[in-house]
């Protein structure tokens, strides 16, 4: 007998993906098929968190597979997950010591693909101070910010409400960052049940063993069919601007939320904000009067300077 269903990638590993899906009785189930030819290859590859059609022939020896990969609201590069509503962009407030320039990268990358950007800092018991400090520069940007540490346990209570309220009814998010900044540890915090393995960073180059091998989207409500999904990822010590299609030149400046107040406002309409002093970039001169994080600004100009690079071959 022929059947097909509908239903959401939540984990794939070695060509085998995991199907979430509900039954006619309401019930919800789980398959674990492959990718028909065509969706096997790098253009058309599934991938955690596409929504997809599942087909089957029980008259057929391994003839279930998924046959079809309905529309996505988005599709990112690194972490590899499609239809993302929230990324919680994870640094540590110390060990390792974050790098603004690729905390910045990740959220261009969220903006430009219309997901939201959540910061999340942890190890604030390492530095309560530092944690404050990086908190105000993207509390000024715009963007929620949650201060956390393990030891620390009511540190998540924030976090936790904010994601039973905003992750629900098919929404997903993941949980992104570079290598041993504590995102299985914080996973494992919000959700005990998962028990994800962790490592420990290394101290003398301050990076951590990706513990986290693959994407997997884990429910927050269990087999309650109006579930939220949230994505652990592997971790990563570089987003190459350079190498991987991210984002286009023009399309930089409007992933900087607090720029919009000054775009179009500067002295000369081709403006790039790219280097320009403050008499005549009102972006410069808003970092320049406090209203605008210099890091971000130096963010945006490093970005900048590789996109254009990269245009010009």
């Amino acid at each position: 007998m022929k059947f097909e269903t509908n239903g959401r990638v939540v984990k794939g590993l070695g060509g085998l993906y995991d199907v979430r899906y509900t039954d006619a009785s309401g019930a919800v189930r789980y398959v674990s098929v492959r990718a028909k030819g065509v969706l096997r290859l790098d253009d058309e590859r599934v991938l955690v968190g596409d929504l997809v059609t599942v087909s089957g022939d029980d008259a057929v020896p391994d003839g279930t597979v998924i046959s079809r990969i309905l529309p996505r609201r988005c599709a990112l590069i690194r972490p590899p997950l499609s239809n993302l509503d929230l990324l919680f962009v994870v640094f540590a407030a110390r060990s390792p010591s974050p790098v603004t320039e690729t905390i910045d990268k990740m959220i261009c990358i969220a903006e430009h693909n219309r997901i939201e950007p959540v910061i999340v800092i942890t190890k604030a018991d390492l530095s309560d101070e530092d944690a404050q400090r990086y908190a105000a520069i993207y509390r000024k940007a715009g963007f929620e910010v949650f201060v956390t540490s393990h030891t620390r346990p009511s540190d998540l209570d924030p976090l936790k409400q904010y994601i039973q309220s905003h992750v629900t009814d098919g929404r997903t998010a993941a949980f992104a960052g570079a290598s041993g900044v504590g995102k299985t540890t914080l996973m494992n915090g919000l959700f005990p049940s998962l028990s994800l393995p962790t490592a420990h960073i290394s101290r003398k180059i301050e990076r951590g063993r990706h513990t986290t091998r693959h994407v997997e989207l884990f429910a927050v409500r269990g087999d309650d069919p109006s579930t939220g999904f949230v994505a652990d990822t592997p971790g990563f010590s570089l987003l190459d601007f350079e190498r991987f299609d991210f984002l286009a030149e023009e399309d930089l400046v409007a992933t900087f939320r607090e720029f919009s107040p000054y775009v179009g406002k500067c002295t000369y309409a081709d403006c790039s904000h790219g280097g320009e002093g403050a008499d005549s970039c009102a972006i410069a001169r808003a970092a320049e009067q406090g209203r605008i994080a210099p890091s971000r600004l130096s963010s945006y100009r490093s970005i900048l300077s590789v996109l254009k690079h990269k245009t010009t071959y």
